[in-house]
């Protein structure tokens, strides 16, 4: 059975079920698993990246698979060859595809086409993976989900997006603090706030950020340029700077804050040294555990076909 993850709701009904199984692969590291054996892992890369490639490619071969790593440059998709058509092939080759792209058209059409699981590795709408490895984070720093208070600052970016989702299905109070006009977009933070209030959970859009961090149990950043953006470099870093995550808004938090960020990190623009590479840090704890929930949503998807 073909099951896709292109966003967080793809996980809706078992997001903390997946968090479960990614804290016992953590716990059995190098134990292969028998619906993995022999089965191959293709990833389309059209963004760089450190962590979503490694953790992806260490996580297949962990369980006991292999991976393939595609830069579309290398591809015939790279010279002019459809998505669809791309999909098609890759279907009789492989059996599940890891697609890190710059636009959510194209992540669906390869979905829509592919007859194996695909994954959104990311996209300009959202980051999902992401969401499992930020989630289990916070299960092992504070022992549950519901109820926490979850406050990210800066751009209203595809990590904003997915992280009003994974918060409203978790329970976690979440407020997004953006310069005006940055906001996330209105069709996730209206589906947010429908969640939460199925799930017992808060979804607030501020302007503020220091109003945003009072008494929170987490704080969250991203970069404030992503890949394609680097034109806007110097009109955002000279409006987000009231948004930088430094101590002044660290000290609005709960006592217990934990501090996180997908990264890569940009040090005295988004986060100050002394956040990122404080005690209340748990960025490297996050990044880790992208390797964990990847071995998790691989054996979960792998072991329906």
């Amino acid at each position: 059975m073909k099951r896709d993850i292109l966003s967080v709701l793809d996980m809706k009904e078992d997001f903390e079920d997946l968090i479960g199984l990614s804290l016992k692969l953590k716990r059995s590291r190098y134990e292969e698993v028998s619906s993995a054996k022999n089965r191959v892992l293709a990833m389309i890369f059209e963004k760089p990246s450190t962590r979503t490639r490694v953790s992806f490619e260490s996580a297949m071969r962990q369980i006991g698979g292999h991976s393939l790593y595609l830069n579309p440059n290398d591809m015939q998709l790279g010279r002019g060859e459809t998505i669809s058509d791309t999909a098609k092939v890759l279907s009789r080759m492989v059996d599940v595809i890891a697609y890190r792209a710059f636009e959510h058209t194209k992540m669906m059409e390869l979905a829509r086409n592919a007859t194996i699981p695909v994954i959104n590795a990311l996209d300009d709408s959202e980051h999902p993976v992401q969401m499992l490895a930020d989630f289990m984070t916070l299960y092992e720093k504070f022992g549950n989900l519901k109820g926490l208070n979850l406050t990210y600052v800066g751009d209203g970016n595809n990590v904003a997006n997915s992280l009003l989702y994974a918060s409203a299905l978790t329970g976690v109070n979440i407020r997004v603090a953006t310069p005006e006009g940055y906001e996330p977009k209105k069709e996730y933070v209206s589906k947010a706030t429908e969640l939460a209030s199925r799930y017992g959970s808060s979804v607030e859009i501020l302007n503020d950020p220091l109003k945003a961090a009072k008494g929170a149990d987490a704080v969250y950043t991203d970069v404030w340029i992503s890949m394609g953006e680097e034109n806007q470099r110097q009109e955002k870093e000279k409006l987000f700077i009231k948004y930088q995550v430094n101590e002044k808004l660290m000290a609005q938090a709960s006592d217990r804050a934990v501090f996180l960020h997908c990264l890569p990190a940009h040090r005295n623009l988004e986060v100050t040294p002394g956040v990122i590479d404080g005690v209340r840090s748990v960025v490297f704890d996050e990044a880790e555990n992208r390797l964990h929930t990847e071995k998790a949503l691989l054996v979960r998807l792998l072991s329906l076909q």
